[in-house]
């Protein structure tokens, strides 16, 4: 017994020492795009390019800024646009307090804080699944242009991918996990998880450089499991509000989502809110802004028809 006790406890130790360096490696191979602002404590990574209407990026569940880069949403909506792309809470090099939740609405008040800084009062925001619905809290407390709210989750379902997501987030035991097995265990999952979300496209060549390290650091695994058990009770407060939402709002999903359904997420919102722009995307998945960019930065410009459904092709 005490044998088996030692040899597991060297294997612990060993995992946390790969764990710790392979980090460390890896923020030091990610090269600090943007720039920093210090709001209520929590120091806030953004990139900023571009002049014109301001349009606010914000990313889903294990994701940062690299994403809307590697879309080419983020240039593309720069050529008219000023646009700043923010790594929420904990993701990517933004910190994330303990001591808070960090729950939609609590993102949201921090971005606005955030945007004022910068002199941003009436942007538009888009927002790609998790960030969609840190949107729709935003549009729903704050001054907004429009709504882009791309693959998003509104209503509270089962998530079969709780059980993986949700315990690094837990004190504690949360705390050895993502220090140890969970990084490891995410890297081994990396490729499939990719092949879910881009489903049914393959994963694009260009989405390669994504730093898969730096999403599975053990600080953004804090910031996945708290954020994702945070989801469900926070849409349930939410939904109650949605037909208060008074701000253009376009609504863009792939029709062939395998991760968040769009028939029980999107069609299901846009049901509540009838003046709402829906666009679908035939053949694309959960990373639509992948699989229609032109689509996405169309949206962002107000280009579509309230109350009409479309069918776009990338």
């Amino acid at each position: 017994m005490t044998r088996n006790w030692k040899l597991g406890a060297a294997a612990l130790a060993a995992t946390f020492a790969f764990v710790q360096a392979r980090s460390a490696l890896a923020e030091r191979a990610h090269r600090v795009r943007g720039r920093f602002i210090d709001v209520d404590g929590v120091r806030l990574h953004y990139l900023e390019r571009g002049e014109g209407a301001p349009v606010v990026l914000l990313h889903g569940l294990g994701s940062m800024i690299d994403d809307f880069v590697l879309s080419g949403v983020f240039a593309r909506a720069a050529a008219d646009h000023r646009v700043i792309a923010i790594d929420r809470p904990g993701y990517g090099r933004s910190s994330r307090p303990r001591g808070r939740l960090w729950h939609p609405a609590a993102q949201a008040e921090l971005i606005h804080k955030a945007l004022l800084r910068l002199n941003v009062h009436s942007p538009v925001v888009l927002g790609h699944s998790y960030g969609a619905t840190v949107a729709l809290a935003y549009g729903l407390a704050y001054p907004v242009e429009r709504l882009v709210l791309a693959s998003g989750y509104y209503y509270p379902t089962v998530r079969l991918d709780a059980p993986v997501l949700v315990p690094p987030g837990i004190p504690v035991i949360g705390d050895l996990m993502r220090y140890t097995v969970s990084p490891m265990l995410g890297r081994l999952l990396w490729p499939l998880w990719l092949r879910l979300v881009f489903a049914p496209r393959p994963v694009p060549r260009r989405f390669r450089p994504f730093p898969a390290w730096m999403a599975l650091r053990p600080s953004q695994l804090r910031a996945v499991g708290e954020d994702a058990a945070a989801l469900l009770p926070a849409v349930a407060a939410m939904k109650a509000r949605y037909s208060q939402l008074r701000v253009p709002t376009t609504l863009i999903a792939g029709a062939d989502d395998r991760y968040i359904s769009t028939d029980a997420q999107t069609r299901r919102l846009h049901a509540e809110l009838p003046d709402a722009r829906l666009v679908i995307v035939p053949g694309a998945g959960h990373m639509v802004h992948h699989a229609a960019a032109n689509a996405i930065v169309r949206a962002l410009q107000g280009n579509y028809v309230p109350g009409t459904e479309f069918e776009v092709v990338a």
